[in-house]
C-alpha cells in the first residue's frame, strides 16, 4: 500500500511541470514572430533613403548640362576656327614665286595666318576643279594675285569668278593685289572694289595682311 501511494504522488507532480514547459514553448515560438515583424518596419525605412539618394533622372540631366554649356562656350568663339583657312592665294602659275614670297609673309607675322597655297596644300589626286572650290569655301579671305600672266590665264579668270560667286555681297572677303599692271588693265569684273596696289617696296604685303585681320576682327 505505501508504494501506491507513493507512485500517485509523483504523477500528479509531473502534470504542473508539462503545462509550464508548454506555455515556455509557446512564448519562445512567439518571439521570433515579434522580431521578424520588428525587422520588417526597419527594413522598409532603410529602402527609402536609398531612393532618394539615387534619383536617376536628376542625376542625367545634371550631367548633360555641363556639355551644352562647353558647347554654347565653344561655337561664340569658333568666329575665325569656323573655316580651315584666312585666305587663298589665287594666282597664274608663272607667279608662283610671287604667291609664294606673300604666303611666307602673311604665315610668318604674328597673326600666324592660314594660307591656302593650291599647288603646295591641294590633296594629292583631287580634282583641279574641286579643290580650288572647296578651298575657297573653306576660306575667309581670297587674295587675287592680278599680274599680265593672270589676266591672259583662262584658269585664273575662272578662280576670279569663282570668289566673287562664293561671296558676292561679303565686303573685305576678296582682296585684288595688283602688280605689273596699269591702272586701265584693271579686269572689269573687280571695278566696284578696290585693290592693293603693288608697286610699294613691301609688294603691297602689308596692306593685304591689315585687310585680312580687318575681315577677321568682324567675325571674332
Amino acid at each position: 500500500m505505501a508504494s501506491s501511494t507513493s507512485s500517485a504522488p509523483r504523477s500528479r507532480s509531473r502534470k504542473p511541470l508539462g503545462k509550464m514547459a508548454d506555455w515556455f514553448r509557446q512564448a519562445l515560438s512567439k518571439k521570433p514572430k515579434k522580431i521578424l515583424e520588428s525587422s520588417d518596419g526597419p527594413s522598409s525605412d532603410v529602402s527609402q533613403p536609398s531612393s532618394q539618394d539615387h534619383p536617376p533622372r536628376l542625376g542625367l540631366s545634371s550631367t548633360s548640362s555641363p556639355t551644352h554649356v562647353v558647347a554654347s562656350s565653344s561655337g561664340s568663339s569658333s568666329g575665325r576656327w569656323s573655316k580651315d583657312y584666312d585666305v587663298c592665294v589665287c594666282h597664274s602659275e608663272e607667279d608662283l614665286a610671287a604667291a609664294q614670297e606673300l604666303v611666307s609673309y602673311l604665315e610668318g607675322s604674328t597673326a600666324s595666318l592660314r594660307c591656302f597655297l593650291q599647288l603646295r596644300d591641294a590633296t594629292p589626286g583631287g580634282a583641279i576643279v574641286s579643290e580650288l572650290c572647296q578651298a575657297l569655301s573653306n576660306s575667309h579671305c581670297r587674295v587675287l594675285l592680278i599680274t599680265p600672266g593672270f589676266l591672259q590665264d583662262p584658269w585664273c579668270k575662272y578662280q576670279m569668278l569663282q570668289a566673287l560667286s562664293e561671296a558676292p555681297g561679303a565686303e573685305g572677303r576678296t582682296i585684288p593685289l595688283m602688280s605689273g599692271l596699269a591702272r586701265a588693265a584693271y579686269p572689269a569684273e573687280l571695278r566696284f572694289m578696290y585693290f592693293v596696289d603693288g608697286r610699294g617696296p613691301d609688294g603691297g604685303f602689308r596692306q593685304v595682311k591689315e585687310a585680312v585681320m580687318r575681315y577677321l576682327q568682324t567675325i571674332s
